[in-house]
């Protein structure tokens, strides 16, 4: 039960576990954010090529796509906030080591690209067991508040981390946003190690690796509602968000700026995301999510296709917000429709999926896009994926009123 008494908007805080996972997260995400944004302007800075911008996202996030699965039986299998612990000290590790590397001016593009695939297996087993380890905290009642509020910290960090990057990264240079990262985890693993759960009990009646392996995509696969919203994810993360890693690009050359620059833009993202993610907090229930989807995807799209054609700098932040706006309602609705989908004992393995779609199909986006830039440019590369992300829409849309229309429930509350 909730120990206080808070605003519906907050009242995930009211559980003692949420409060001290979500102290933590918001420095350590403003401390992965701050990397994030550096580490695209040093490979950009070393290399000035949007093509190895593609090919380190690729490296950070493809183990995700490929490991997923195995992370999402080992949070079914094994202890989540134990697996939750162990990730985020390997992360602190890798983080300092970036630092180092940079900060004694020994730092290659081989040397991120390696680090940034360790740091890729780490999150393919950090990301389904952190957010199958919510429930735990908060019970399935306020789950959806705690999902859009872990959504809201994520891009607070979002919206901090890259402005105080453009700041570090002009003043003394990247090492030193990639040590106060390294250091940022101390504080989320202390909030872990500080929680009081029930005494973890493994289940005895696990089957084989493989064919457990194998119940989450056969569940994600006979649900309409979760084959659907992970497909419209997919797409999203495949044609639209690595507009992300081309942002030096359009701070640099599109709008002429440098590092300040890219945290601005990259800042008015995190502004929007935050403000869709506590939209997301307000709701009490999932009703209306599937139209909340709907709509949230059909104005990423038309948002980024404007933001394509932008040329001023203010202008293009402007049009920035409505992007992670957008981007990040879609998320988090479409987290709290699959999780209030799947029974606790498959939880892993289905948003094992999830984060698949989220962020394993992201690498081969960012590998795509790279290579677009190359030949089109960033406007038309980031164009042409909004155009995509607004025709997958318009199909969701009718097959959502066409099941409605049937009375088939696609996505439950519509």
């Amino acid at each position: 039960m909730a120990e206080t008494q808070l605003p519906k908007v907050l009242r995930a805080l009211a559980y003692r576990n949420f409060r001290l996972f979500a102290g933590g997260q918001l420095l350590s995400l403003t401390g992965t954010w701050m990397q994030n944004a550096a580490q695209a302007w040093l490979v950009y800075r070393l290399t000035g090529s949007s093509l190895l911008l593609g090919a380190v996202s690729f490296a950070g996030q493809a183990p995700i796509f490929v490991l997923s699965p195995v992370g999402g039986a080992a949070a079914d299998r094994y202890s989540r906030h134990r697996i939750v612990v162990a990730t985020q000290a390997t992360a602190m590790v890798l983080a300092l080591v970036l630092a180092a590397l940079t900060l004694s001016g020994r730092v290659q593009v081989w040397h991120i690209v390696t680090l940034a695939l360790m740091a890729g297996v780490v999150q393919a087993f950090d990301t389904p067991a952190r957010q199958a380890f919510f429930v735990e905290m908060v019970g399935e009642q306020d789950l959806l508040n705690a999902i859009a509020l872990n959504s809201s910290m994520f891009n607070t960090a979002r919206m901090i981390g890259p402005a105080l990057a453009g700041v570090l990264v002009a003043s003394v240079g990247e090492g030193w946003c990639f040590l106060a990262n390294g250091l940022s985890y101390m504080a989320v693993i202390g909030g872990l190690l500080l929680m009081r759960l029930a005494p973890f009990e493994m289940r005895k009646d696990h089957g084989p690796v493989l064919s457990e392996l194998m119940e989450g995509f056969r569940f994600a696969w006979r649900s309409k509602q979760v084959r659907m919203l992970l497909a419209m994810l997919g797409v999203a993360s495949l044609l639209g968000a690595p507009y992300v890693v081309l942002m030096p690009i359009f701070a640099g050359e599109v709008v002429g700026g440098g590092p300040r620059t890219l945290g601005v833009l990259m800042g008015a993202t995190g502004l929007g995301a935050m403000a869709g993610a506590l939209s997301v907090a307000a709701r009490t229930s999932v009703q209306g999510l599937g139209r909340a989807v709907t709509y949230a995807s059909a104005g990423f799209g038309l948002s980024l296709l404007l933001f394509s054609l932008s040329r001023n700098l203010w202008l293009s932040f402007a049009l920035l917000v409505p992007v992670g706006f957008s981007l990040m309602t879609q998320m988090a609705s479409s987290n709290t429709l699959i999780q209030s989908s799947v029974p606790d004992r498959i939880r892993g393995r289905v948003m094992a999926l999830y984060s698949m779609m989220i962020m394993g199909v992201a690498p081969f986006g960012a590998l795509l896009a790279g290579f677009l830039a190359q030949k089109l440019g960033a406007p038309a590369t980031v164009g042409l994926g909004g155009g995509a992300c607004l025709a997958a829409s318009v199909v969701y849309a009718r097959q959502l009123a066409a099941d409605s229309k049937l009375g088939l429930p696609l996505c439950r509350g519509e």
